[in-house]
């Protein structure tokens, strides 16, 4: 990359980081859940007419895509890919700024709004440099990041990745355990894959001092829960990342009162496929055979969810290198492996791709909880350095 591109780059993001602050406080302010993001979508829409992009809306339901082609561009070459997320959490936030969610109940808690607001200031750098660009740009503003089936597979279902094709993909995430000023990498397997359990065990109730007249559910809940450890730690190949975490019991009995029914809920994450295969197999007969062991019975969901995601090597490197020379090396860090999961990782199935960090934390501003904390907030320098990285992106 020459070196009058990135001074552009570096002016145009300077200049737009205003703008983009506005975007990012009055999407933080109006936020909506996964797959009702009908008046984000209105005002991604807007901005990218009032920006003089083309694009359509309702691509995935609720989602945006945008493509900017230079004159030299022709219709049939393939183009590299932006992706932002849409969606809020169900979350109260507990922050007090002038830009705090004005809907009882939702905040943007995980850093969507600031991948959209980047995303548009991002669309507007690549639009004035249209011509110089190698590639024309597809920019995917993309629903339901948050929730299952993951607005991913709505926007492939849609044809997102197509007319023109799609030949590699990049995307960011706020990253709150990194200073502002600062992004991250990490090449090949880097998130897991994420599956959810949902079951309701049907006993007997009963009053609490006549327990051999009852089936209690939640001694089946609890021998369930202790018991599934096991698949963990002794079924699974040490060298495989893999948790299974239960975060919901309840059963609504009292002090003398043994419930009739008990509710449990949990995921399962790994980076193995044969071995999620496996495991969710092992976690449907063991609950199966404990219910029935103890004369319940068991309503059992095991929702299937994103697969883990793993970044292209060679793109990921040409990215990291990128940053390297742009911001130096001691603002770019080498990521571990992280079992959370993201919907991104189903654009990874398809094209290579890289899913990188971005800093936003600040200590001395109290800027330091993480994402889907009720306190989550950045350092509004990030969605400078967030445009320039998405920007030279396009370049890499």
């Amino acid at each position: 990359m020459n070196l009058e591109i990135k001074e552009k780059i570096k002016e145009l993001s300077a200049e737009l980081k205003a703008k983009v602050q506005d975007y990012r406080e009055h999407l933080h302010a109006n936020p909506e859940l996964s797959y009702q993001e009908h008046e984000t979508m209105k005002y991604v829409s807007d901005t990218l007419t009032e920006l003089g992009i083309s694009h359509e809306k309702g691509i995935g339901d609720t989602g945006v895509l945008a493509t900017i082609r230079g004159d030299h561009h022709s219709d049939d070459q393939t183009c590299i890919g932006l992706r932002a997320d849409l969606d809020a959490l169900p979350i109260q936030e507990e922050n007090d700024i002038e830009c705090k969610s004005k809907v009882d109940g939702v905040m943007h808690a995980c850093g969507h709004d600031v991948h959209t607001s980047v995303l548009l200031g991002t669309a507007e750098i690549l639009h004035s440099l249209r011509n110089e660009l190698p590639h024309p740009v597809k920019l995917v503003f993309q629903p339901g990041e948050e929730k299952n089936p993951g607005g991913a597979t709505l926007m492939i279902r849609d044809g997102a990745l197509e007319n023109p094709s799609v030949s590699k993909m990049f995307a960011l995430h706020v990253f709150p355990d990194m200073e502002v000023g600062t992004v991250g990498f990490k090449e090949g397997l880097y998130m897991a894959s994420c599956d959810e359990i949902h079951a309701t065990i049907h006993g007997v109730g009963g009053h609490g001092a006549t327990p051999h007249k009852c089936i209690d559910p939640i001694l089946i809940g609890a021998e369930i829960v202790s018991s599934l450890q096991q698949i963990v730690s002794r079924k699974c190949d040490p060298k495989i990342p893999c948790v299974l975490s239960f975060g919901h019991f309840e059963a609504l009995g009292a002090t003398n009162i043994i419930p009739s029914s008990a509710h449990i809920k949990g995921t399962f994450r790994t980076m193995d496929e044969p071995w999620r295969a496996e495991a969710l197999k092992l976690i449907r007969h063991s609950m199966t055979k404990i219910t029935e062991a103890s004369g319940g019975r068991l309503e059992l969901n095991i929702s299937k969810g994103y697969p883990y995601l793993e970044n292209d090597p060679e793109t990921t490197r040409a990215m990291k290198a990128i940053a390297v020379d742009f911001l130096g090396e001691d603002k770019v860090e080498d990521l571990p492996i992280r079992l959370t999961a993201e919907d991104f990782s189903y654009y990874s199935q398809v094209v290579p791709v890289c899913f990188f960090r971005l800093g936003v934390r600040n200590e001395e501003k109290g800027i330091v909880y993480g994402v889907h904390h009720p306190k989550f907030n950045i350092d509004n320098d990030a969605l400078e350095i967030g445009m320039q990285m998405m920007s030279l992106a396009v370049f890499s």
